[in-house]
């Protein structure tokens, strides 16, 4: 057994029995709220950063409410169909850990499922992901969250928000539901920093963005025994004739039995959508289901294909991109290659630069030995009081946020956000007034890797 799969042993904590009682009275606890009252720390957003940053919160002790549109938690993990969240480990070594790494440990124990060699070098770093079920994991995020003693309010969204004298002020809205509910600290993991721009807050974007992928396996056909030279014939006059298009395969340049190979899992682009707006979610998920019936109609042509069906299909497209927020600090390419310690760092991160379009993606991996990491300025929306900001919309430029973006960082980032909103909470201050030794100590007490302070590279972690 590697070192990697023992520590999945040690690490499996409220599993089973345990967990599920924890999970059934906690469950029992959860009533509907009343139309108006106050919590300490209001999460709006479920996904990636904002799962991981109310289990934190609510665990620090804060009276802690999470407001997501859809029905379930893990947005990209989940939702999204992207089910392997990393990079959690960087040149042997850990560097992302605390409570995300905690119920990836769980998703895979109850799956029966294998830890990759962390200890060994590997020439992509895809080898290094963690693979979980995402049903499971969503599942996992919602009994954690009701076991620290925190609220989940599901398809609700945010029709008005006001900062008050307490705070904040929301107006929540949903099916034949409206309430009002005061917070003193607000958590926005939209990934669009949605709450920010309804502050009047500044906020980035660039004119195009990244494409969208609705992730989707094709199945019941054998590569093995497929004429590839035929096959990417009929894939070139398929691209002439417009029977496949633009962004149909990710990469143009493949050869068409290699998406066959994979299945056609993450290897499909929704090219210029914005994932920003409802009009525009709503583009690309027409977009992203039409893409895979070309697909499928394409791949039943071909011979040896005729029988190949649609395993499964996401819900929803995946976003890449959307706005960024402009923070008291911003991450910077050179910031994140170079591999700076800020001063308030809160966390590592750790991935390639990875910047997708219509030509497909080429990752820029970090040099041997180089590991980012985040600084709490960057959570913090410039000119704001009682916000921090966990996940995509981080501040930062383009490049490095196409590395932050990624689901163990963001994992790392929602738990800073939780903790600091914690404490911010508990002792009436802004989150830039919260000592970082003590926001520090509180996220090492819960398993997070915290960065050593001081400026400088950090190298092997």
């Amino acid at each position: 057994m590697s070192a990697a799969n023992s520590h999945l042993s040690r690490r499996r904590c409220l599993t089973g029995f345990a967990a599920a009682a924890a999970g059934a009275t906690a469950l029992a606890a959860q009533t509907e709220p009343p139309p108006g009252e106050t919590v300490d720390v209001l999460v709006v957003g479920g996904g990636t950063a904002g799962s991981i940053a109310a289990i934190q919160a609510a665990r620090a002790g804060a009276r802690t409410m999470l407001v997501e549109a859809g029905g379930q938690l893990g947005g990209t993990t989940t939702t999204g169909g992207v089910g392997y969240p990393g990079l959690f480990h960087a040149w042997g070594k850990q560097v992302i850990a605390g409570i995300g790494w905690e119920l990836v440990l769980k998703a895979v124990g109850l799956d029966t499922g294998v830890l990759p060699d962390f200890a060994t070098p590997q020439r992509s770093h895809s080898l290094h992901q963690v693979r979980v079920n995402g049903p499971l994991y969503a599942a996992l995020l919602e009994e954690a969250l009701l076991a620290a003693g925190g609220r989940v309010c599901y398809h609700e969204l945010t029709r008005a928000l006001r900062p008050v004298e307490a705070g904040y002020e929301l107006e929540l809205v949903g099916k034949e539901s409206e309430r009002r509910v005061v917070c003193r600290q607000l958590l926005d993991c939209t990934g669009d920093a949605n709450l920010v721009g309804r502050l009047g807050l500044p906020r980035r974007r660039e004119q195009a963005v990244q494409p969208a992928t609705m992730m989707f396996e094709l199945g019941d056909y054998n590569v093995a025994q497929l004429d590839a030279e035929l096959i990417q014939r009929r894939y070139r006059e398929a691209l002439a004739s417009r029977a496949l298009l633009p962004g149909d395969v990710a990469n143009p340049k493949t050869r068409f039995v290699d998406f066959l190979r994979s299945h056609g899992s993450n290897a499909q682009h929704v090219l210029g959508v914005d994932g920003a707006t409802s009009a525009g979610k709503t583009q690309a998920n027409i977009a992203g289901r039409q893409s895979v019936l070309r697909l499928l109609r394409f791949v039943r042509s071909l011979p040896g294909c005729e029988r190949a069906r649609l395993v499964h299909m996401q819900t929803e497209t995946g976003i890449r991109e959307t706005w960024r927020i402009v923070g008291e600090q911003t991450v910077t390419e050179a910031d994140y290659v170079g591999g700076r310690v800020f001063d308030d760092a809160v966390c590592f991160a750790f991935y390639p630069i990875d910047l997708h379009d219509e030509h497909g993606v080429k990752p820029q991996p970090l040099r041997a030995g180089t590991v980012a990491t985040v600084p709490l300025g960057a959570l913090i929306p410039r000119d704001s009081r009682g916000l921090l900001v966990a996940g995509r919309c981080v501040s930062s430029d383009r490049a490095a946020n196409s590395a932050l973006r990624v689901q163990a960082t963001c994992m790392a980032m929602g738990q800073a956000a939780g903790a600091a909103s914690a404490l911010a909470a508990r002792a009436g201050v802004t989150p830039a007034r919260v000592p970082l030794a003590d926001l520090r100590k509180l996220l090492a007490e819960h398993g997070a890797i915290v960065p050593p302070r001081g400026s400088g590279a950090a190298s092997g972690a």
